[in-house]
């Protein structure tokens, strides 16, 4: 990966809230259909796989293709019933996989 991914989770929330997920990350998505300059094919070399676990569970999950844009931006609403951790896990056509984590405390 190019860079780090940027997470925003609410530090904070009730029980049973339902709090909003944003994700960004650098990455070029190239979608296998471009040339270069000379005349040969760039390799494909994509996220192709996203998760969120949230304590060991899946929360989000998600498939992306050739024609999603460069720096994948995600965003999605968990419940949140307990403090803990989310995990996030975006996987590359290489193999390369990308994890970060945040918590929330939940009262």
């Amino acid at each position: 990966m190019a860079a780090k991914p940027r997470v925003k989770v609410p530090k904070t929330a009730s029980a049973g809230d339902i709090i909003t997920i944003k994700t960004l990350i650098s990455h070029k998505m190239e979608s296998g259909q471009r040339k270069d300059k000379a005349g040969k094919v760039i390799p494909r070399k994509i996220i192709n796989k996203f998760t969120c676990e949230f304590n060991g569970n899946v929360v989000f999950s998600c498939d992306l293709d050739p024609a999603v844009s460069a720096n994948p931006y995600l965003e999605f609403s968990a419940r949140v019933e307990e403090s803990g951790t989310f995990k996030f896990t975006w996987v590359d056509d290489d193999g390369t996989v990308t994890e970060t984590e945040k918590t929330i405390e939940v009262s």
